[in-house]
């Protein structure tokens, strides 16, 4: 079986997170998979998906990480066409995907590992995010 929602939201801009762990763990729930996995997809370049836990001194460790690893304006060959390489190049390090385990109808994840869309373009954006549910 496939079963397959789309999530709608929107973002306040550069490095906005977005807690989708409730709204994923409900679509588990409305397929009636019981056992298989669940894939959570941005289709963007300017997004991606991650799981980090959710406490405010981390999720801020987080933003200052991508910050300092990938910074704006350093130089990239891509900022001559619209200067939001920094956006495209912090989407490519965290990937625009995960995948986690359904067991007995459940989406299984770690205790403090929750799910998040990052926002990474340099505007606030409407947004969307595919949950596949593949099972049985």
């Amino acid at each position: 079986m496939i079963y397959m929602r789309e999530l709608r939201f929107s973002t306040d801009g550069e490095i906005d997170l977005v807690d989708i762990t409730a709204e994923v763990e409900r679509v588990v729930v409305e397929s009636g998979v019981k056992n298989g996995h669940v894939l959570v997809f941005v289709p963007g370049a300017t997004g991606a998906i991650v799981t980090i836990e959710h406490e405010s001194g981390l999720l801020e460790d987080f933003r200052r990480a991508l910050r300092e690893l990938i910074p704006k304006r350093a130089g990239y060959l891509h900022d001559r066409i619209d200067d939001n390489a920094h956006s495209h190049l912090r989407a490519t390090l965290l990937g625009a995907s995960e995948c986690f385990p359904v067991v007995d109808g459940r989406l299984i994840r770690g205790t403090w590992q929750q799910i998040f869309f990052v926002e990474l373009d340099v505007r606030p954006r409407h947004r969307r995010v595919i949950v596949q549910v593949v099972g049985e």
